[in-house]
């Protein structure tokens, strides 16, 4: 097999990869609507069991990168594929608390490959990393907006059980299909030579210090807002819609945003990052402040531009690793990265309950806008320092 299709075939396997990931985490979300009345337990004893499975969703992305130099990673994203359909199937299986919970937590544990392994066989493997980081945010955003309607038909036509046996099976097939059609992970610079060439700097570690922060402050942020929105909606836009009209309106923010990281990556690929960065991570602060001080169209132009920024720092952050970070430490370097922005990303919701609590929706918004600020804070100052380097990030061309 030739470099260049070995390279093609490993990014589709990583797209579908990122689907996956995020649809499986968001099954039981859905599917516990249906098993509350069949187990004969209530919806709040349920749903909490799947604390476990979120809290290693985060934790055990620190360690791929590690496992990912002695198992290979393309061995770790077959166990990925492989082991989140075993997870599904004995859910599907489950009837008991104890054991739901026990699956959900190896659910948990096997979904955390994914992003540390898969960001890093992407970057190795692409000839447009912008192009291809956007594409790639595109897929794991089908995947998060599918899994609720996909998981609530099946639930409904052939049962709970039956909404965690198919995409297990779809999980086992596409790992079956991914050990089979990508051998190895082969020599990517062989046929992408050049594509994310590492940018050398003189004060890597002030730029760690500034990027850590960013990512900390930038997953409360994205957590904030989207867990919030769909009420903010609700209760500030004052056009008295219906439920039924509401939940597809807070849909089509998830998507402007989410397409937003389809712009960023034809960004990525012709301008400088810490540009980028600065700019977008300007309306963060702007949007959430808008949306903060005003009910009605301002409030969702507020938050569509916040939503676009949010989303789209996602790609930025991708591409900032695969450009400042060589390519043997890449796959710890976005253990870290994930890890950091999962993990604190935990306290969104009780910071929601807080602000909620003392100031409604605007505390909440304005809170959000305040780790935005410490966002466009760092993106600046990463810029100043960046700016100071030896040699600066060269565009390319299309």
């Amino acid at each position: 097999m030739s470099p260049a299709t070995l390279s093609r075939r490993t990014i589709t396997f990583v797209n579908i990869a990122h689907a996956l990931d995020h649809f499986v985490l968001l099954v039981y979300p859905t599917a516990v609507i249906a098993m509350a009345p069949q187990l004969g337990l209530p919806y709040a004893s349920l749903i909490g069991l799947s604390t476990g499975a979120f809290v290693a969703f985060g934790l055990f992305s620190l360690p791929m990168g590690w496992l990912s130099e002695r198992l290979g990673r393309r061995n770790l994203l077959a166990i990925f594929f492989l082991g989140c359909g075993v997870a599904l199937l004995g859910l599907s299986a489950a009837s008991t608390p104890p054991v739901l919970a026990g699956w959900l937590l190896v659910l948990g544990i096997f979904s955390a490959i994914y992003h540390p392994i898969g960001s890093a066989m992407l970057v190795s493997h692409t000839a447009r990393l912008g192009r291809d980081l956007g594409w790639n945010g595109v897929w794991g955003n089908l995947g998060a907006g599918f899994a609720s309607g996909v998981t609530a038909l099946i639930a409904a036509w052939a049962g709970w059980r039956a909404a965690f046996a198919a995409p297990g099976v779809v999980c086992l097939i596409a790992g079956a299909m991914f050990l089979a059609m990508v051998p190895g992970d082969g020599d990517a610079r062989a046929a992408n030579k050049g594509a994310a060439e590492t940018l050398p700097v003189t004060r890597p570690l002030v730029l760690l210090g500034i990027f850590a922060v960013a990512i900390v402050a930038g997953g409360m942020t994205f957590n904030v807002t989207t867990i919030a929105l769909p009420k903010v909606l609700d209760e500030r836009l004052g056009l008295g819609l219906p439920l039924s009209l509401t939940g597809p309106l807070a849909t089509a923010v998830f998507v402007f945003g989410a397409m937003t990281q389809l712009l960023m990556g034809r960004l990525v690929d012709r301008f400088t990052l810490p540009a980028i960065f600065a700019g977008l991570a300007m309306l963060q602060p702007l949007g959430l402040g808008l949306a903060a001080a005003s009910t009605g169209v301002p409030l969702l132009v507020g938050l569509i531009l916040a939503m676009a920024a949010i989303y789209g720092q996602v790609v930025v952050n991708d591409a900032m690793v695969a450009r400042y970070v060589p390519a043997s430490h890449r796959a710890r370097a976005y253990s870290v990265r994930y890890f950091l922005g999962f993990t604190a990303s935990g306290l969104a919701v009780p910071l929601i309950a807080l602000a909620h609590g003392r100031g409604g929706f605007p505390a909440v918004l304005w809170s959000a806008g305040a780790f935005g600020a410490v966002v466009f804070g760092c993106a600046v100052a990463f810029f100043l320092v960046a700016s100071g380097s030896a040699r600066q990030e060269p565009a390319i061309a299309d």
